[in-house]
């Protein structure tokens, strides 16, 4: 059994708590909230050690792994010290607000041999993993063009917190929901070259109220386009293009193929624990020793086209990508 702790209670560490609940291999322990009050009755509920100091966790020898869902710019110091203390980590996304924090990381847990796992749930939706397949099948012919989407009401309900900090959720809705589309796109395609964005603040809130638009050219000559809005209806697309046929997931369970003469195929499956199966991938990682779905030159990848767009936005100018320069 892998003891683990999680810092950082707010909702999605909750989720997380919740999803390992009754996991075979992999157990939550303990936990690290800075607010013990706010925390503690969910403690109880979950039988969670609850302490506010992280270092008393990494001091734990009882304890094998930490996943972290805290603010964004602590995700650099906790990951370098859980590496420090030989501790396996999962560690939700973003990573890390800049490319050259991320590397850091990674060099600190390979140097300590440690496994970094990255939060990118979506990786784990049933209709991603069939958008891969039928990439990998050659039946869309060359991709020539993707285009995704985000539209998240959850940004509603932000109305006090670090999420609403320019410093710790800059770009609008690309630092939350918008990332896991900007993943998707490099997951499937590689590195971005060239990044052209915008963010149009309509209200700063809270809530807040804006649109992030981006334009993308990958290594590989695909070009892309990604949108993400706060706050509408919640609406999700990955849409791949190629030359024999189209490719489009609009949400966990649903793909559409369209091929010319043909009418659409709406394909549907089966539903999943997406949380359950991205900590049962992470324990595989401790156990077994097999690489995390999210691999780091991804995670690289991925960051590189962000931190981009964030200067992209702010000097309203076409950005070159740190990672695409080397054609990674």
């Amino acid at each position: 059994m892998i003891h683990a702790a999680i810092a950082g209670l707010g909702r999605w560490g909750r989720n997380l708590v919740e999803a390992a609940a009754d996991h075979p291999r992999l157990k939550i322990v303990r936990a690290v909230e800075p607010d013990m009050t706010a925390a503690k009755e969910f403690c109880v509920r979950h039988d969670l050690e609850l302490t506010a100091d992280l270092d008393a966790v990494l001091a734990d020898d009882t304890i094998d792994a930490v996943l972290l869902a805290t603010p964004h710019s602590l995700h650099p110091a906790q990951v370098i010290a859980c590496a420090a203390a030989r501790k396996q980590i999962f560690c939700e996304k973003p990573l890390a607000l800049t490319y050259a924090d991320a590397a850091r990381m990674f060099g600190a847990c390979r140097a300590a041999g440690v496994i970094l796992a990255v939060g990118h749930n979506r990786r784990f939706w049933p209709s991603i993993r069939a958008l891969r397949e039928t990439l990998a099948s050659g039946q869309l012919g060359t991709i020539l063009h993707v285009e995704g989407h985000n539209s998240n009401e959850n940004s509603r309900k932000i109305t006090s917190g670090w999420r609403l900090s320019p410093e710790e959720s800059p770009g609008g809705g690309l630092t939350g929901a918008g990332l896991h589309v900007l993943d998707a796109f490099v997951s499937m395609l590689g590195p971005v070259e060239r990044v052209y964005a915008r963010l149009r603040q309509r209200e700063t809130g809270p809530p807040p109220i804006d649109t992030a638009v981006v334009a993308l050219d990958f290594v590989n000559g695909v070009t892309g386009t990604l949108a993400t809005v706060r706050a509408t209806p919640f609406y999700w697309r990955v849409h791949l293009f190629g030359t024999e046929s189209s490719a489009e997931v609009l949400d966990e369970t649903t793909m559409i193929l369209r091929k010319s003469g043909a009418a659409p195929q709406r394909l549907t499956y089966p539903a999943t624990d997406v949380l359950r199966a991205e900590l049962d991938a992470f324990a595989n990682s401790i156990e077994n020793n097999n690489p995390f779905p999210v691999q780091e030159a991804e995670v690289l990848a991925t960051l590189s086209a962000f931190e981009a767009a964030l200067q992209s936005m702010t000097s309203g100018m076409p950005v070159q990508c740190l990672d695409g320069q080397h054609g990674r």
